[in-house]
């Protein structure tokens, strides 16, 4: 959620002719990781989980290629874009910790 909230505050600050681009899809983005994981801790099984935790990742990477792009164009500056991707780190990390939680509790593969 803190992620998702950083980029609607940084993209309050883009250009014009951004806000349904490239602003757009990054909050998008954005909202799909908490959302997946709530969608995914919802569900009844361990598996489909599993499933949404992998969907929230590819969001993130999208998150962080999307930051990239947006500091390449000049609309972040270097510290936005560096506390944006500290909190991407941080936010990978906990997601993988949980994909490895939730793998070792799914039974063996024959």
């Amino acid at each position: 959620m803190q992620l998702t909230e950083s980029v609607y505050t940084v993209t309050r600050n883009f250009p014009q002719i951004e806000l349904y681009a490239l602003a757009n899809q990054l909050q998008r983005a954005a909202v799909s990781i908490p959302s997946n994981i709530a969608e995914g801790h919802a569900r009844n099984t361990t598996r489909d989980y599993l499933r949404f935790v992998s969907i929230a990742m590819g969001s993130l990477a999208e998150v962080e290629t999307q930051i990239e792009l947006t500091a390449r164009l000049n609309y972040l500056g270097i510290e936005q874009r560096d506390a944006l991707f500290t909190t991407t780190d941080e936010l990978g990390r906990m997601l993988q910790g949980l994909r490895k939680s939730l793998q070792s509790k799914l039974p063996p593969s024959p």
